[in-house]
């Protein structure tokens, strides 16, 4: 998982201040209308709504956009689209297997935008449930490495909340639980009062595909281009790379 999650958590930290910010924003406020509209307009009362808001919090989206997209989504505003979620399947170079996450409000145009990225970056696209059973659904907190945060201290602080594991990230602990423990999780970081930049219910690979610098850059362009779709809203794949490809990648 490390290779993975380390370049996932490079790309949030460069996502705040890289060309794409403002599709990055627009992402996350669809994410939090659609929260709303789910859940009720009460952050308190929908955890769902409560972290997708501190996620934009995080990367810097204005509290105006962020309240008015509360209020798109549970109706005390108007103009709301009428979102669904729709995830794609596929392989990727060297057999990566891909999960495509859409929240669109235009299932034609989504479907193209995707088999468009794919197929014009090495990838193919599968047949539903022919990738996903490769995946299991997580929840994923990540906590910004601070003084006096050390992974034992974390440890301490979430096992009894449901916490799995404490991942070292280099620049930031992952915290792995079930899916339906992550608000638990969460909150005791929260009580412990240790700040965490992030909490989702991904989903994470159980095995991976090892890959050298070719691979790795491959599987890197695939994954731009899906992102650069305003229909996609996440890209799960099991690839593993190693910390020294990572640092060449990087140079």
């Amino acid at each position: 998982m490390s290779g993975h999650s380390k370049w996932a958590t490079t790309k949030h930290k460069k996502a705040a201040i890289d060309a794409k910010r403002g599709k990055l924003f627009a992402k996350m406020i669809k994410n939090i209308e659609v929260a709303a509209r789910t859940g009720g307009g009460d952050p308190a009362g929908n955890p769902t709504l409560y972290d997708a808001i501190q996620k934009a919090k995080k990367s810097s989206v204005p509290i105006d956009n962020i309240n008015r997209a509360v209020k798109r989504g549970s109706g005390a505003e108007a103009g709301g689209a009428d979102y669904s979620t729709i995830m794609y399947e596929g392989y990727g170079p060297n057999g990566v297997a891909v999960l495509i996450e859409c929240l669109t409000d235009n299932r034609n145009r989504a479907a193209s935008d995707v088999r468009v990225a794919m197929t014009r970056n090495g990838g193919n696209m599968a047949d539903p449930g022919s990738v996903s059973y490769l995946f299991n659904r997580k929840g994923v907190v990540i906590v910004p490495k601070a003084d006096g945060v050390d992974e034992d201290k974390i440890l301490d602080v979430v096992l009894d909340a449901g916490a799995e594991e404490v991942n070292d990230l280099g620049e930031a602990f992952e915290v792995m639980s079930e899916a339906t423990d992550m608000v638990a999780v969460r909150t005791a970081l929260v009580d412990a009062g240790i700040d965490y930049d992030s909490a989702d219910a991904n989903f994470v690979p159980s095995m991976q595909v090892e890959l050298d610098a070719d691979g790795a850059r491959k599987i890197f362009k695939l994954i731009d281009a899906l992102e650069d779709s305003d229909d996609v809203q996440n890209v799960f794949a099991n690839f593993d790379v190693s910390d020294e490809i990572m640092a060449e990648l990087d140079a």
